[in-house]
C-alpha cells in the first residue's frame, strides 16, 4: 500500500494511480449537524466519496493510505465572495493602466492556489474584468491549481456606481461604457448586460446594489440602481440560470435590492431592523465580510495606501461591520459564509472564523455557513459541502478541534479537491 507521507517524505508527486485513497481520520466533524465522530475511514474512487467505514481501514497494495488519525477532518470550505484577480495594494489603482490581461491572469494563478491551499476547495468570484471566467476554465482543465470556481465575470453598476470599470479615470479615457462593460442605466440595458454575462461564460450575476469603499468615487452607500432596474436583471438572470448576489452597504440600496429578487446580500454593513426583516420575510441570505471590514479600515490608517476620497469611506464603513453581522445573526437573518478576499491577501480566507466568533457566532454556526449553507446558495447542496458517499471529494483536515481552537482552521495540513490531494 502506498503511504502518502511516504510519498512526501520522498518528494514524489502526490497524484497517483492508485485504485482507491484511504483516508484515516481520528476526527471526521459533521459540519450539518456539529458533531464529531472518531475512528473513521473515508474511502474516495475518482473524484467522489465512495463510502464511510468504521475503525481505521486499509485498501489493497494499489490503494492510497493517508494518515489523519491525529487530525480534525471537515468537508472542503466554500468562500461565497472572493475576487481572485486582484490583492490591495498602493499600487493596486494605477495598475489599472500598467497592467493587461495576461499579467492579471498570472497574478490570479497564484491566487488561486493560496486560497486552495488554505482549504477552500469552492469559492464564488464576485468580479472582475473577464480573467475570472478564464481561470475557472483553466483549474477545470487541470492546468492551473486552484478551488472550484463560479464566477461572476464583470459585476454590473451603473454610470458611476461601485463597479464603473472607468471611475477616477480622466475625461479622456472615462468614454461612455454600457451593458457590454457591465454598466446598467435602464432595464433594457439590464437585461442586455445579463445576457452579454451569459454569452461570456459567467456562472452567476453580480450587481453593486449601493456605493462601495474600494471604488473612486465619493459615496460608499447610496442607492445605485432603481427598483425597475433590479427586477429587470433578475427576471432576466433567472430566465438564464443565475442566482443574483447583490453587493450593498447602505439601507436603501439593501433595501430595492431585496425587494427587487436578489438572492444574497453581499457585506450589508448599515443594515436597519426593517431590511433584516424584509431578509427574513424574502429568504435572501446575508454574507458577512468581516475581514474585509477590519483590514480596509486598519490599510486606510497607512498615508498614502489608499486615495483620499476611498480612505475615507474606509476609516468610515470598515469598523461598523463586524457589529452589524452581531445584530444581523441576533436577529435571524440567514447568513452565508463570505471574506472579500482580495480585499486582503488570498489564503487568509479563515481569519473570517474568528471575527465571526468575536461577533458572536458560533464556530459550529460558521462551519455550517461555509459548508452546508453555501453548497445550497451555489446550488451543489447533493455534490459539495459535506463528507457523504457520493459527494465530491473535497475533504481538509487541520491539527485541533476548531470548535475549542477556531485559530487552528488557519492551518489546513491536508488539502484534497475532488479526489487529487494538493497539500
Amino acid at each position: 500500500m502506498k503511504n502518502l507521507f511516504t510519498l512526501l517524505v520522498l518528494g514524489i508527486s502526490i497524484v497517483s494511480n492508485a485504485q482507491d485513497s484511504y483516508l484515516q481520520c481520528g476526527t471526521l466533524f459533521d459540519t450539518e449537524t456539529g458533531k464529531s465522530l472518531s475512528k473513521k475511514t473515508i474511502v474516495v474512487s475518482g473524484n467522489r466519496i465512495k463510502e464511510i467505514k468504521d475503525g481505521f481501514v486499509a485498501g489493497g497494495a494499489e490503494d492510497l493510505l493517508v494518515d489523519l488519525k491525529d487530525k480534525v477532518v471537515l468537508p472542503g470550505l466554500i468562500d461565497m465572495h472572493v475576487h481572485l484577480e486582484s490583492e490591495f495594494d498602493p499600487k493596486t489603482y494605477i495598475k489599472r493602466f500598467t497592467g493587461n490581461d495576461v499579467d492579471v491572469a498570472f497574478e490570479a494563478a497564484v491566487y488561486a492556489e493560496r486560497t486552495l491551499m488554505a482549504g477552500f476547495t469552492t469559492v464564488r468570484d464576485l468580479g472582475g474584468s473577464g480573467v475570472n471566467i478564464a481561470l475557472r476554465n483553466a483549474i477545470n482543465k487541470g492546468l492551473v491549481r486552484g478551488p472550484r470556481i463560479l464566477t461572476a465575470g464583470k459585476a454590473l453598476a451603473s454610470t458611476g456606481g461601485h463597479a464603473d470599470p472607468t471611475n477616477g479615470m480622466r475625461k479622456s479615457l472615462m468614454g461612455d461604457p454600457g451593458p457590454k462593460e457591465g454598466v446598467v442605466n435602464s432595464p433594457e440595458d439590464a437585461r442586455k448586460a445579463v445576457r452579454q454575462r451569459y454569452k461570456n461564460g459567467a456562472d452567476v450575476i453580480k450587481i453593486t446594489a449601493t456605493g462601495g469603499v474600494l471604488s473612486v468615487a465619493k459615496s460608499g452607500q447610496n442607492p445605485q440602481f432603481t427598483l425597475e432596474e433590479i427586477k429587470a436583471i433578475t427576471d432576466t438572470a433567472k430566465d438564464y440560470g443565475f442566482s443574483v448576489a447583490a453587493h450593498a452597504h447602505g439601507d436603501e440600496g439593501m433595501r430595492l435590492a431585496i425587494l427587487g429578487g436578489v438572492n444574497t446580500i453581499e457585506h450589508g454593513t448599515l443594515m436597519s431592523e426593517e431590511t433584516m426583516e424584509l431578509m427574513i420575510q424574502k429568504k435572501c441570505y446575508l454574507i458577512p465580510t468581516i475581514s474585509a471590514g477590519k483590514q480596509v479600515a486598519e490599510k486606510a490608517k497607512i498615508p498614502g495606501f489608499f486615495p483620499d476620497v476611498v480612505a475615507k469611506k474606509a476609516l468610515d464603513i470598515g469598523p461598523k461591520h463586524q457589529a452589524a453581522m452581531a445584530r444581523a445573526y441576533k436577529k435571524g437573518v440567514p447568513m452565508g459564509f463570505g471574506t472579500d478576499a482580495g480585499v486582503f491577501p488570498h489564503g487568509l480566507n479563515a481569519i473570517e472564523f474568528g471575527y465571526l466568533k468575536e461577533a458572536g457566532i458560533p464556530v459550529g454556526e460558521s462551519l455550517k455557513a461555509a459548508t452546508v449553507v453555501n453548497a445550497k446558495l451555489l446550488g451543489m447542496e447533493d455534490q459539495i459541502g459535506r463528507l457523504q458517499p457520493g459527494f465530491f471529494a473535497d475533504i481538509i483536515a487541520v491539527a485541533e478541534d476548531p470548535i475549542k481552537n477556531v485559530k487552528t482552521l488557519e492551518q489546513t495540513v491536508f488539502v484534497m479537491k475532488n479526489g487529487v490531494v494538493y497539500k
